[in-house]
């Protein structure tokens, strides 16, 4: 093909696209998606309102206070139960419902008192997952609504044609539009979405360790002063 048969064509595709084509407006877009676009805005801002919450709540100042484990610890060893009490119930950290309890059952043998404070452990980093579950969600419906909206607008493109075939091809720019717009919404919730799922399921991994390190910190003082109060009793 010559150079200027390559011009040619570059000329005419050119002028085949309309002027404002070249200037996408994706707000308009968006507001032109359907009802699909209504759902995936739904879902991204569940998506975000669980983000901020788990980056403010989910750290481990916010679980494990390392200083409260400090504390705990010195207290334990020195049998200042009370103190450790008033101490556990000033906090709203899982760390602080776990000492809470164990204070207050501090009568039982190491070897269940360890395996109970074990169980609650689990239980409050399950707690915490399960609030991070929303984004899973999130990241594997949005695409799904994505795509359902994909298929509408197909589904319009082509009743257009059926109606009023194919001699305008701009008459199917609004269901393929449509239909374009509604899978980039879907999948821009949903990646961020699962990437964010991710980041919190590996923080409770490394929020997991510190815990049972400061748990077991605080057990590790624990069976002279068990003893003493068996023998007392």
């Amino acid at each position: 093909m010559s150079r200027l048969r390559r011009l040619g064509l570059y000329g005419l595709l050119l002028t085949a696209f309309p002027a404002h084509a070249q200037g996408l407006n994706i707000a308009s877009e968006l507001l032109h998606g359907g009802m699909g676009i209504v759902a995936i805005g739904a879902l991204s801002v569940l998506a975000l309102a669980v983000t901020f919450e788990r980056l403010a709540n989910f750290r481990l100042v916010k679980v494990a206070p390392p200083d409260l484990a400090a504390e705990a610890e010195m207290l334990w060893r020195a049998g200042r139960f009370d103190q450790l009490r008033e101490r556990a119930a000033d906090g709203d950290s899982s760390l602080a419902r776990i000492l809470g309890w164990m204070v207050e059952q501090r009568h039982l043998p190491a070897e269940k008192l360890a395996a109970r404070v074990a169980e609650m452990a689990g239980v409050e980093l399950r707690l915490q997952q399960q609030k991070a579950y929303a984004l899973n969600v999130v990241a594997t419906v949005a695409p799904i609504v994505g795509l359902l909206g994909t298929v509408i607008g197909m589904i319009e493109s082509f009743h257009v044609i059926a109606f009023n075939g194919m001699g305008d091809p701009t008459l199917l720019a609004g269901g393929i539009s449509k239909a374009l717009v509604n899978t980039a919404a879907g999948l821009s919730v949903a990646l961020p979405s699962l990437a964010m799922h991710h980041v919190f399921r590996n923080r409770m991994v490394g929020i997991g360790i510190a815990l049972e390190r400061q748990l077991n910190r605080v057990l590790d003082g624990m069976p002279a002063r068990t003893l003493e109060v068996v023998h007392a009793h």
